[in-house]
């Protein structure tokens, strides 16, 4: 029998899955993926970069670099050259990616309703550390962070 590390790394697999497939579904309906929506509802902050989404995400530069060129081609958000280094690019925003954003975040609020729902809400603070930590063991680290 399977001790309990092993359980719960099987069922976080299992609810990733689950809870991409649900989003992707939803989203599917705007034309966007989950990863797509989630790069305009990180930009909706305002103007940031490639960089910083991929971090956010949990993906790599070349897979923001491939998410960023399929929203600029749905003209949802634009390129602009960042102001500190004219080398690097910042992305914004369209108004079609602003028009489209208030569909967004209730869709995700949905789908967190959904699978939290079994879980008491005194326990979800203890479950958010547990899996914040689970994430940074398999997280490589960043190249531009400070070594230890």
């Amino acid at each position: 029998m399977p001790g309990p590390r092993l359980v719960l790394t099987s069922l976080v697999t299992q609810v990733a899955r689950g809870v991409r497939t649900a989003l992707d579904q939803r989203f599917g309906e705007l034309g966007l993926t989950s990863q797509q929506a989630g790069v305009l509802l990180h930009v909706s902050g305002g103007t940031t970069s490639p960089r910083k989404l991929a971090d956010l995400l949990g993906t790599d530069t070349a897979g923001m670099t491939r998410l960023v060129d399929r929203l600029v081609e749905k003209n949802y958000l634009r390129r602009l050259p960042a102001t500190v280094d004219r080398r690097a690019i910042t992305v914004a925003l369209t108004p079609a990616g602003a028009e489209i954003l208030p569909a967004i975040k209730p869709i995700f609020d949905d789908v967190a309703d959904a699978i939290t729902a079994g879980v008491p809400a005194e326990v979800l603070p203890e479950v958010v550390k547990a899996l914040e930590a689970m994430q940074a063991a398999v997280r490589p680290a960043s190249p531009d962070a400070e070594p230890a």
